[in-house]
């Protein structure tokens, strides 16, 4: 392979269909079933933040043309990067509530799909935005963390704002928060977060829209995360593990009591698959805050699961009913999990007790569903795949997963990993499938020295199996001359031959995306 850099691989962007706008104000602040069958709630006058004026973050809710610009994106990104990160936690919630009342609380201006979790968050995110956005409501997504640009974050009817609009969400709160700012000063406290920030920027875009669901995603644990200022219609807590635990605890049990801090009184809960460690810390809170429960295996799970082109053919088990022979473009048994934990938050949170939502509306939504970064196919010939598993439960999934999917005679990895994190227990999920690996730096300053981590790496694979290069475009060009020496090119889902695999960090990911020119949607 010649030296320089990659081909651009360029992402199509989805045809999405015209999306209907909020839901008549018949009836208002009462819940109710429309003719279709479906809950539609509504939220009482009492809940709904004061009319602020037009323009601000209600220009910032629209989703514009996904080119729109503004000169002061790069400086207000910066401004809010210089704040504290998001991993660096201050356990209150009470600035955030300080600020949203001022704001008007508009996190109380939707209902709200809370998520919570190790692994699976996102995808699930995803996936329940998409459904929800089937039966004709607006929808507001706010993931963490971002891929290539920061405005995935916060997204309105599936797609990102656009730099402009996320400078204008920006102006919105910006008065808000330097009021919050000088009042923890003076309490010697740090400043709002980044993410802090972040958040009150998604739940005020989300407000001004307006969206009639809003997905949130947690950015770390439960308890003390910033988003845990909202109130749930449904909560979702996707499969816990060993992670962050600098921050959550140094057992399963521990981790899993900050994720239950997103249970609720008043709330559905729906629990994704558990270790029973953790199953017994979180049913514990469920019967504290006595909400009702889903639960994967007892509740809902996968009926069965073939193969197909491009991802795989379920069928989903919930508590309406079965959704057969349903397409999702996704590949791995573990997002066959997410998407039946996601279809049962969607049935708690618009079907009518113990009912099921439109077959044909879920089956429209999961085939256009997408998780970018997670197994996704970034290039062919040679394959080259991204995945952005940082644990040993993600390497796991990610290695089951390329083995199920994919035959190939020969894959390489390319690695960077966070200093922070279980590098032995990811690289040791990684080693049955990868004959060679390359391991390399991420755009991230928290990344592992690649000289350090070929030390771990030779510990797990071997010293003839780890290679070390510096820079990510050489790294993926060594891979692909590793991967194509002893097998012929090719490979993809059904084929044989060689294949690379990008993974380690969520950053290594999105700068592996970026280089091979990726869009995020």
């Amino acid at each position: 392979m010649s030296e320089g850099p990659l081909d651009p691989f360029e992402n199509e962007d989805e045809d999405l269909d015209d999306l209907m706008g909020p839901l008549s104000d018949d009836d208002e602040g009462e819940e109710g079933f429309g003719t279709d069958g479906l809950r539609r709630g509504r939220v009482p006058q009492d809940r709904r933040p004061p009319s602020r004026e037009p323009g601000a973050a209600v220009a910032a809710a629209n989703p514009g043309p996904p080119v729109e610009d503004d000169p002061r994106f790069d400086e207000v990104v910066v401004q809010i990067l210089s704040r504290n990160p998001e991993h660096r936690i201050h356990p209150t919630l009470e600035r955030v509530r300080e600020a949203c009342a001022l704001l008007g609380d508009p996190q109380n201006a939707y209902r709200v799909v809370h998520l919570a979790g190790t692994n699976g968050k996102t995808s699930t995110a995803r996936m329940v935005e998409r459904l929800v956005r089937e039966h004709d409501l607006r929808t507001g997504r706010f993931t963490s963390p971002h891929l290539v640009d920061i405005t995935e974050r916060i997204s309105i009817d599936g797609d990102p704002i656009t730099h402009a609009a996320f400078v204008r969400a920006w102006d919105d709160v910006e008065a808000v928060v330097s009021i919050v700012d000088a009042k923890a000063a003076e309490r010697d406290e740090p400043r709002l977060s980044f993410f802090e920030v972040l958040t009150l920027m998604a739940f005020a875009a989300f407000a001004d829209a307006p969206v009639d669901v809003a997905v949130i995603e947690t950015g770390l644990g439960g308890t003390w995360d910033t988003t845990n200022v909202v109130q749930p219609d449904v909560a979702v807590i996707t499969p816990v593990s060993m992670d962050h635990e600098t921050w959550l605890g140094s057992t399963l049990e521990e981790i899993a009591g900050q994720k239950a801090g997103i249970v609720k009184h008043g709330s559905i809960v729906v629990l994704g698959k558990q270790e029973e460690e953790a199953a017994a810390v979180l049913m514990a809170k469920v019967a504290a805050e006595r909400v009702n429960v889903v639960r994967e295996g007892m509740d809902f799970g996968i009926e069965e699961r073939t193969l197909a082109h491009g991802g795989q053919l379920v069928s989903l088990r919930t508590r309406g009913g079965t959704y057969t022979d349903v397409f999702l473009p996704l590949h791995g048994v573990h997002q066959a999990e997410n998407a039946v934990t996601a279809l049962s938050a969607v049935e708690a949170l618009l079907a009518m007790p113990g009912g099921t939502l439109i077959p044909g509306l879920v089956e429209a939504a999961f085939a256009d569903v997408t998780s970018p970064g997670r197994m996704e196919v970034l290039r062919n010939s040679p394959l080259i795949l991204a995945d952005a598993a940082h644990n040993p439960a993600g390497a796991q999934a990610l290695a089951v997963g390329i083995a199920e999917a994919f035959t190939l005679s020969r894959l390489v990895g390319v690695i960077a990993i966070m200093g922070d994190k279980d590098v032995e227990g990811v690289l040791s999920a990684l080693e049955p499938v990868l004959a060679e690996v390359v391991v390399t730096r991420s755009s991230s300053p928290r990344g592992l020295e690649p000289a350090e981590l070929g030390e771990i790496a030779e510990d797990v694979f071997g010293e003839d199996r780890v290679h070390v290069v510096e820079r990510l475009d050489e790294a993926i060009a060594t891979a692909v001359d590793l991967a194509e020496s002893e097998s012929g090119a090719g490979g993809g889902m059904g084929g044989s031959g060689a294949g690379i695999v990008v993974a380690g960090s969520v950053v290594l990911v999105g700068d592996a995306r970026a280089l091979l020119g990726r869009r995020t949607q």
